[in-house]
Parts: C-alpha cells; structure tokens; sequence
C-alpha cells in the first residue's frame, strides 16, 4: 500500500505494545499514524543507553581501519549498461574506501608496522601519491616525521592531500614512468638515503624493492578476492607499478586455482597519463620492477590514456563508481577481454576519482 501524506492531529499517539511514540503528522491509506522517535520542537523521550548499551566499532586508531579478511574493502557487480556480455561477471574491487584512499594503505601499513626508527631519523620515501600520502598518515598516527619525493607530473590533488597531511613535499622533475630507478624521485631519495652527508637521518621503506609490498597483498588482498567470490573467480585484472598488487594477489590467487588467469594492465606507451602505472613491455631487464613476478602474470594487456579515461567516465555514467584512470584502464582491458571470454573476472580498483578531478576536466 503507498504512503499518502495528510494532516493529522499532532495530538494523537500511536500505541503498540509498551511503546509510545510521537505523532509525525504523516499517515497511510488505513490512517494509522507512522512512528517517529523525533518531531521539530519536541524532543524524543527514549533513553539511548538502554537503547544502545554498549559502544560498538569504535577504534583506538585510524591504522585499525587497514582492511584485511575480516574487514575486507567492498566488490560491487559491474551492470549491464557498462559490461554488456551476460556471461561475464564483472566485479570490481573498491580500493578507495580504504581509510587514506587507496590500496597503497596496505603496502604502507605492512612496511610500517615492524620498522624501528632511532631517535632523530626520519622517513623518506618515493611516490607517484598514493603511497605517499598513506604512509604520511601512517606515521602521523605515530609521530614520525616523514618526506615524499615525487614526479613533478603527479596529480595535482595528491600533492595538495601530502601537503595537508603535513608531509614535507620535495618535488622532482621526473617522469611518471621512469626507467631509470637510480633518477628522479628513487634517485633523491636514495641519495638521502645512502649520503654520508645525512649521518644515517633518513630511512626509506621502498615501496619498489619491499617484499613486504608483496606480502601485503598475498595476507591481505588475495584471501579477501578468494572469500568474497567463494572462489568462483577465473580472471584478475591489475595495473603493473611497483609490481606489489599484482604479485601478491597473483601468487595467492594461482595457489588456490592455478587456472585463474592474472592479466596484468599497462600503458600503451611510457610516456603516460596514468599516475601510478609503469609500462614493462620493452624495458631493459635491469631496469624490470624487482618485486614483479612475471611467472603469475598469464597475460600483458596495454591500453591508452584516451581508452583509461574515458572508461573511467562511462562506469561513473553508467554505474555511480567514481574511480581513478588506472581502474578505468584495468576496466577497459576488462570488457575487451570479457568480449571474448566467459566466467568471472576481479578488477582492483586502485584508487577514486577525486585525486584525478583535474586530469579527467580534459576528458569532460
């Protein structure tokens, strides 16, 4: 039966059992009056001890909200207007509703959580952002002092959230995909690092070479990916940076079903627009990502900024999902894979739209 709104006495009183509540003023068809706990101007009487007698969920601190299985990030079912073939499940894993936005806070967490610092001694560490500013939140929540080194081509927006979490910002000219790891924002950090000049200040948890990049996603992502689908999962679709995601959640993955196929997405060429990924293919092998194991990678799929865009803006139009261009690279390398193909398949979304509102102005 529809809601229909009258007036009604605001005198009358709706018993049910013991409970009494105040009058709304709102009605249905039958002319019982709706309950409320609360009218303007007339405060509810419930005691909200009895109603709530305990505190529920609430943390001793924001590191508490990394997820992990028992609290993994949410995987929402891609609809039809965006993924057309009906034989292809399409799920995406929503990485942006981690606490820091992205799912660089497991890396950090996991390369923070065991790591002794001497009086004196700060971090420093290269980033395209995301790890950035998640470990500067990190170690803000532990009094760490912290600076990031990163491309001067970074997205704006991650530069203004490390700039808000107090980071201090050392800003280098560098590519976004860089070869050379001994340049740019790896190679002022290094030299930081390793300078004699700096009497051991500084010290870098080393998001590109740490296995415990790796770790966090094997203990973390990839048993959260197998719980949610009950296993019934055929292809992983990630984005290659550091190599930590795709390595991690690859081995786990392949370790229950060595039949599940890792995709690995890239930029169609190194010179790019999608902050935080690294083109592989034709890279000398000592300048490889060290933390990639290319042995669980099945497939490389490379995909332009226009077609990472642009699918980033369809899944918002299509979906309501407010996603970075990487997850629109990995979704567009998806769809063109799911053309083909049938069963299910997993995408990390990596991060969410609003770090790239200026990048994506360019597309709109």
């Amino acid at each position: 039966m529809g809601l229909v709104v009258r007036p009604c006495s605001r005198t009358r009183c709706l018993e049910k059992g013991d409970m009494h509540f105040l009058h709304t003023g709102i009605t249905n068809e039958s002319g019982d009056c709706l309950a409320a706990l609360y009218r303007l101007g007339r405060p509810m009487n419930a005691n909200v001890k009895t109603l709530f007698p305990r505190r529920d969920e609430v943390y001793d601190s924001i590191v508490d909200l990394i997820p992990g299985p028992d609290n993994p990030t949410p995987m929402v079912r891609v609809g039809a207007r965006f993924n057309s073939n009906a034989d292809f499940e399409l799920l995406v894993k929503l990485e942006g509703m981690n606490p820091f936005g992205s799912i660089k806070d497991r890396t950090a967490h996991f390369m923070l959580k065991n790591l002794q610092l001497d009086n004196g001694q700060s971090l420093v560490e290269p980033s395209a952002g995301n790890t950035g500013i998640a470990l500067a939140a990190l170690a803000n929540a532990q009094g760490i002092p912290i600076e990031i080194a990163v491309p001067d081509g970074a997205p704006e927006e991650k530069k203004a959230q490390l700039r808000f979490l107090g980071a201090e910002l050392i800003e280098v000219e560098d590519e976004l995909c860089p070869i050379y790891p001994s340049e740019g924002a790896r190679g002022v950090v290094k030299s930081m690092v390793e300078s004699a000049a700096y009497r051991g200040k500084y010290v870098s948890p080393n998001q590109y070479e740490s296995e415990l990049n790796v770790a966090a996603h094997y203990c973390t992502t990839g048993p959260e990916i197998w719980r949610q689908t009950g296993g019934d999962i055929d292809y992983f679709f990630a984005g290659i940076g550091t190599g930590g995601t795709i390595t991690g959640v690859g081995r786990y993955l392949k370790e229950r079903n060595p039949n599940i196929k890792i995709i690995g997405v890239e930029p169609a060429l190194r010179h790019h627009r999608l902050s935080g990924l690294k083109r592989v293919t034709g890279l000398p092998e000592e300048h490889f990502p060290k933390i990639l194991d290319r042995d669980v990678i099945d497939e490389f799929v490379s995909v332009t900024d226009d077609e990472a865009f642009e699918a980033g803006i369809r899944i918002a139009r299509s979906d309501g999902m407010l996603v970075g261009p990487t997850t629109g690279a990995a979704l567009h390398a998806a769809t063109e894979w799911g053309a083909a193909h049938r069963g299910t398949a997993v995408v990390i979304s990596g991060d969410n739209a609003a770090k790239y509102a200026s990048a994506y102005a360019d597309y709109l």
